[in-house]
Protein backbone atom coordinates (compact mmCIF):
# COMPACT_ATOMS: atom_id res chain seq x y z
CA UNK A 1 0.00 0.00 0.00
CA UNK A 2 0.53 3.81 -0.20
CA UNK A 3 1.43 5.74 2.93
CA UNK A 4 -1.09 8.70 3.75
CA UNK A 5 0.22 11.94 2.95
CA UNK A 6 2.26 13.85 5.34
CA UNK A 7 4.86 16.88 5.85
CA UNK A 8 8.45 15.92 6.19
CA UNK A 9 10.96 17.62 7.74
CA UNK A 10 14.77 15.97 7.49
CA UNK A 11 16.49 18.45 10.35
CA UNK A 12 20.26 18.47 10.93
CA UNK A 13 20.60 19.07 14.81
CA UNK A 14 19.37 17.96 18.53
CA UNK A 15 17.63 21.93 18.19
CA UNK A 16 16.24 21.69 14.92
CA UNK A 17 14.78 18.01 15.32
CA UNK A 18 13.18 19.35 18.63
CA UNK A 19 11.68 22.16 17.28
CA UNK A 20 10.02 20.17 14.18
CA UNK A 21 8.53 17.99 16.55
CA UNK A 22 7.16 21.08 19.09
CA UNK A 23 5.75 22.85 15.59
CA UNK A 24 3.64 19.50 14.17
CA UNK A 25 2.36 19.04 16.95
CA UNK A 26 0.60 15.90 18.57
CA UNK A 27 0.27 13.99 15.34
CA UNK A 28 4.15 13.63 14.30
CA UNK A 29 6.64 10.77 13.98
CA UNK A 30 9.82 10.48 14.12
CA UNK A 31 11.95 8.49 11.91
CA UNK A 32 15.32 6.68 12.99
CA UNK A 33 16.00 3.70 11.58
CA UNK A 34 12.49 3.30 10.14
CA UNK A 35 12.32 -0.57 10.35
CA UNK A 36 9.26 -1.09 12.55
CA UNK A 37 7.50 2.08 11.23
CA UNK A 38 7.90 1.96 7.69
CA UNK A 39 5.48 -1.09 7.70
CA UNK A 40 2.98 0.80 9.87
CA UNK A 41 2.73 3.66 7.18
CA UNK A 42 2.81 1.39 4.44
CA UNK A 43 -0.23 -0.59 5.75
CA UNK A 44 -1.97 3.25 7.37
CA UNK A 45 -1.68 1.66 10.85
CA UNK A 46 0.13 5.00 11.07
CA UNK A 47 -0.60 8.05 10.06
CA UNK A 48 1.00 11.17 10.88
CA UNK A 49 0.89 14.18 9.63
CA UNK A 50 4.09 15.16 10.09
CA UNK A 51 7.32 12.28 9.58
CA UNK A 52 10.73 14.10 11.31
CA UNK A 53 13.55 12.01 10.13
CA UNK A 54 16.92 12.21 11.94
CA UNK A 55 19.05 10.74 9.67
CA UNK A 56 21.34 13.84 9.38
CA UNK A 57 21.16 14.75 12.92
CA UNK A 58 24.94 15.03 14.28
CA UNK A 59 25.85 13.20 17.69
CA UNK A 60 23.36 10.57 18.01
CA UNK A 61 25.10 7.75 17.04
CA UNK A 62 27.99 8.15 19.53
CA UNK A 63 28.25 5.13 22.01
CA UNK A 64 30.73 6.47 24.90
CA UNK A 65 32.26 5.48 28.45
CA UNK A 66 30.43 8.37 30.80
CA UNK A 67 32.61 6.94 33.66
CA UNK A 68 30.28 4.14 36.03
CA UNK A 69 27.84 3.84 33.06
CA UNK A 70 27.68 3.94 29.14
CA UNK A 71 25.77 6.17 26.91
CA UNK A 72 24.49 5.18 23.60
CA UNK A 73 23.19 7.50 21.16
CA UNK A 74 19.53 6.70 20.20
CA UNK A 75 20.55 6.55 16.20
CA UNK A 76 23.21 4.23 17.00
CA UNK A 77 22.68 0.98 14.97
CA UNK A 78 22.28 -2.55 15.67
CA UNK A 79 25.24 -3.86 14.27
CA UNK A 80 27.40 -0.90 15.50
CA UNK A 81 25.67 -1.76 19.19
CA UNK A 82 26.72 -5.86 18.46
CA UNK A 83 30.74 -4.96 17.45
CA UNK A 84 31.27 -1.98 19.96
CA UNK A 85 34.02 -3.06 22.41
CA UNK A 86 32.76 -0.75 25.06
CA UNK A 87 28.82 -2.14 24.79
CA UNK A 88 30.59 -6.13 24.69
CA UNK A 89 32.89 -5.42 27.98
CA UNK A 90 30.80 -3.50 30.34
CA UNK A 91 27.12 -4.26 28.86
CA UNK A 92 27.39 -7.70 27.14
CA UNK A 93 23.86 -8.38 27.60
CA UNK A 94 23.03 -5.20 25.17
CA UNK A 95 25.47 -7.19 22.89
CA UNK A 96 24.04 -10.62 23.20
CA UNK A 97 20.34 -9.88 23.17
CA UNK A 98 20.74 -7.46 19.61
CA UNK A 99 22.54 -10.36 17.75
CA UNK A 100 19.04 -11.86 17.98
CA UNK A 101 17.39 -8.49 16.39
CA UNK A 102 15.82 -10.02 13.07
CA UNK A 103 18.26 -10.18 10.31
CA UNK A 104 21.38 -8.56 9.10
CA UNK A 105 19.76 -5.94 6.80
CA UNK A 106 17.48 -5.12 9.93
CA UNK A 107 20.28 -4.55 12.06
CA UNK A 108 22.29 -2.31 9.83
CA UNK A 109 19.28 -0.07 10.06
CA UNK A 110 17.41 -0.60 13.04
CA UNK A 111 18.59 1.72 16.06
CA UNK A 112 19.04 1.36 19.41
CA UNK A 113 17.01 4.21 20.36
CA UNK A 114 14.40 3.11 17.76
CA UNK A 115 13.70 -0.15 19.76
CA UNK A 116 12.95 1.60 23.00
CA UNK A 117 10.75 4.59 21.35
CA UNK A 118 8.73 1.93 19.43
CA UNK A 119 7.86 0.22 23.09
CA UNK A 120 6.86 -3.47 21.59
CA UNK A 121 6.99 -5.53 24.00
CA UNK A 122 7.91 -7.90 22.02
CA UNK A 123 10.76 -6.11 21.04
CA UNK A 124 14.00 -7.93 23.01
CA UNK A 125 15.71 -4.28 23.85
CA UNK A 126 13.37 -2.92 26.19
CA UNK A 127 12.84 -5.82 28.52
CA UNK A 128 17.13 -5.88 28.37
CA UNK A 129 16.98 -1.95 29.14
CA UNK A 130 14.59 -2.62 32.40
CA UNK A 131 16.90 -5.63 33.66
CA UNK A 132 20.01 -3.13 33.49
CA UNK A 133 18.33 -0.31 35.03
CA UNK A 134 19.56 1.73 31.99
CA UNK A 135 17.92 5.63 31.88
CA UNK A 136 16.55 6.65 28.59
CA UNK A 137 17.44 10.47 28.12
CA UNK A 138 14.93 12.51 26.86
CA UNK A 139 15.17 16.10 25.56
CA UNK A 140 13.00 18.72 23.79
CA UNK A 141 12.38 22.73 23.31
CA UNK A 142 11.26 22.83 27.12
CA UNK A 143 14.77 21.05 28.30
CA UNK A 144 15.76 17.82 28.68
CA UNK A 145 14.48 14.80 31.57
CA UNK A 146 15.69 11.52 32.25
CA UNK A 147 13.22 8.45 32.47
CA UNK A 148 14.18 5.09 34.05
CA UNK A 149 13.22 2.32 32.01
CA UNK A 150 11.12 1.38 34.53
CA UNK A 151 8.69 4.09 33.98
CA UNK A 152 9.49 4.34 30.30
CA UNK A 153 7.76 1.54 28.83
CA UNK A 154 4.18 2.63 30.20
CA UNK A 155 1.42 0.49 27.71
CA UNK A 156 2.15 -1.73 24.28
CA UNK A 157 3.78 0.33 21.94
CA UNK A 158 3.24 3.79 23.88
CA UNK A 159 6.29 4.99 25.79
CA UNK A 160 6.49 8.24 28.43
CA UNK A 161 8.00 10.98 26.20
CA UNK A 162 5.53 13.48 25.66
CA UNK A 163 4.79 14.28 21.54
CA UNK A 164 7.12 16.53 21.46
CA UNK A 165 10.05 15.01 23.28
CA UNK A 166 13.23 13.01 21.35
CA UNK A 167 14.83 10.07 22.70
CA UNK A 168 18.51 11.01 22.19
CA UNK A 169 20.66 8.24 24.24
CA UNK A 170 20.40 5.95 26.96
CA UNK A 171 22.35 5.69 30.02
CA UNK A 172 23.32 2.12 30.97
CA UNK A 173 25.42 1.50 34.31
CA UNK A 174 28.07 -0.70 33.57
CA UNK A 175 28.04 -4.50 34.87
CA UNK A 176 31.53 -5.48 36.45
CA UNK A 177 33.80 -8.92 35.51
CA UNK A 178 31.35 -10.34 38.49
CA UNK A 179 28.26 -10.35 36.83
CA UNK A 180 27.44 -13.39 33.98
CA UNK A 181 24.51 -12.41 31.49
CA UNK A 182 22.57 -13.96 28.83
CA UNK A 183 19.11 -13.70 27.11
CA UNK A 184 17.29 -16.51 26.07
CA UNK A 185 14.88 -16.18 23.54
CA UNK A 186 12.01 -18.71 22.30
CA UNK A 187 11.06 -17.71 18.59
CA UNK A 188 9.10 -19.58 15.52
CA UNK A 189 12.23 -18.72 13.18
CA UNK A 190 15.32 -17.24 13.25
CA UNK A 191 14.21 -13.78 12.12
CA UNK A 192 10.37 -13.64 13.85
CA UNK A 193 9.55 -12.05 16.98
CA UNK A 194 10.00 -13.59 20.29
CA UNK A 195 7.30 -15.33 21.62
CA UNK A 196 8.88 -15.19 25.29
CA UNK A 197 12.55 -13.92 26.09
CA UNK A 198 14.11 -13.33 29.46
CA UNK A 199 17.05 -10.72 30.18
CA UNK A 200 19.06 -12.07 32.70
CA UNK A 201 22.03 -11.12 34.91
CA UNK A 202 23.62 -12.76 37.56
CA UNK A 203 26.23 -12.18 40.05
CA UNK A 204 27.80 -15.00 41.95
CA UNK A 205 29.55 -14.99 45.12
CA UNK A 206 31.43 -18.22 45.44
CA UNK A 207 29.16 -21.09 44.88
CA UNK A 208 25.81 -19.16 45.67
CA UNK A 209 23.93 -15.88 44.36
CA UNK A 210 24.51 -13.00 45.70
CA UNK A 211 22.19 -10.72 43.23
CA UNK A 212 19.88 -11.37 40.07
CA UNK A 213 18.25 -9.28 37.55
CA UNK A 214 15.57 -11.06 35.18
CA UNK A 215 13.36 -9.08 32.76
CA UNK A 216 10.56 -10.80 30.55
CA UNK A 217 9.55 -10.18 27.20
CA UNK A 218 6.00 -10.54 25.69
CA UNK A 219 4.56 -11.57 29.01
CA UNK A 220 2.57 -8.18 29.13
CA UNK A 221 1.87 -4.90 27.50
CA UNK A 222 4.98 -3.67 28.82
CA UNK A 223 8.17 -5.47 29.83
CA UNK A 224 8.52 -7.06 32.95
CA UNK A 225 10.65 -6.95 35.60
CA UNK A 226 10.25 -10.71 37.51
CA UNK A 227 10.95 -9.24 41.13
CA UNK A 228 9.79 -12.33 42.50
CA UNK A 229 12.64 -14.65 41.00
CA UNK A 230 15.16 -12.38 41.78
CA UNK A 231 14.07 -12.45 45.51
CA UNK A 232 13.85 -16.23 45.28
CA UNK A 233 17.75 -16.79 44.23
CA UNK A 234 19.31 -14.28 46.13
CA UNK A 235 21.48 -15.75 48.73
CA UNK A 236 20.79 -19.09 47.49
CA UNK A 237 23.21 -21.60 46.10
CA UNK A 238 23.65 -21.74 42.28
CA UNK A 239 22.59 -24.73 41.62
CA UNK A 240 19.65 -26.14 38.94
CA UNK A 241 17.37 -26.95 42.11
CA UNK A 242 17.35 -22.98 43.00
CA UNK A 243 17.04 -21.90 39.22
CA UNK A 244 14.31 -24.37 38.63
CA UNK A 245 12.00 -23.19 42.16
CA UNK A 246 12.97 -19.71 41.36
CA UNK A 247 11.84 -19.68 37.65
CA UNK A 248 8.45 -20.92 38.96
CA UNK A 249 7.95 -17.47 40.30
CA UNK A 250 8.71 -15.79 36.55
CA UNK A 251 4.93 -15.68 35.23
CA UNK A 252 4.14 -13.45 38.69
CA UNK A 253 2.48 -10.26 37.76
CA UNK A 254 2.59 -11.19 34.27
CA UNK A 255 -0.36 -10.78 32.13
CA UNK A 256 0.83 -12.96 28.95
CA UNK A 257 -1.37 -12.12 25.77
CA UNK A 258 -3.45 -15.22 23.78
CA UNK A 259 -2.36 -14.24 19.91
CA UNK A 260 -1.62 -16.21 16.28
CA UNK A 261 1.61 -18.01 17.77
CA UNK A 262 0.87 -18.28 21.32
CA UNK A 263 -1.86 -18.56 24.23
CA UNK A 264 -1.34 -16.98 27.53
CA UNK A 265 -1.28 -20.64 29.00
CA UNK A 266 1.45 -21.81 27.04
CA UNK A 267 3.56 -18.31 27.25
CA UNK A 268 3.18 -18.92 31.19
CA UNK A 269 4.84 -22.08 30.54
CA UNK A 270 7.50 -20.88 28.10
CA UNK A 271 8.60 -18.18 30.84
CA UNK A 272 9.02 -20.81 33.54
CA UNK A 273 11.43 -23.18 31.82
CA UNK A 274 13.33 -20.13 30.06
CA UNK A 275 13.95 -18.42 33.01
CA UNK A 276 15.54 -21.76 34.74
CA UNK A 277 17.59 -21.65 31.64
CA UNK A 278 18.87 -17.96 31.41
CA UNK A 279 19.33 -18.29 35.18
CA UNK A 280 21.56 -21.17 34.91
CA UNK A 281 23.61 -20.01 31.42
CA UNK A 282 23.95 -16.13 33.22
CA UNK A 283 25.36 -17.84 36.49
CA UNK A 284 27.78 -20.41 34.37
Amino acid sequence: MIPATFDYARPASVEDACRALSDAGEDAKVLAGGQSLMPLLRLRLAYPDALIDLDRVDGLREIRDAGDSLVIGAMATHHQVIHDPLVREHAPLIAQATETVADPAVRHRGTFGGSLAHADPAGDLPAVALALDAVCLVRSVRGEREIPASEFFVDWMTSAMEPDELLVGVRVPKLDAGWGVHYEKFHRTAQAWAIVGIACAVRRNGDGIEEARVALTCMGPVPVRANAVEIAVQGRPASEETFRTAAAQAPAGTEPPTDLHGSSEYRTHLATVLTARALAAAAG
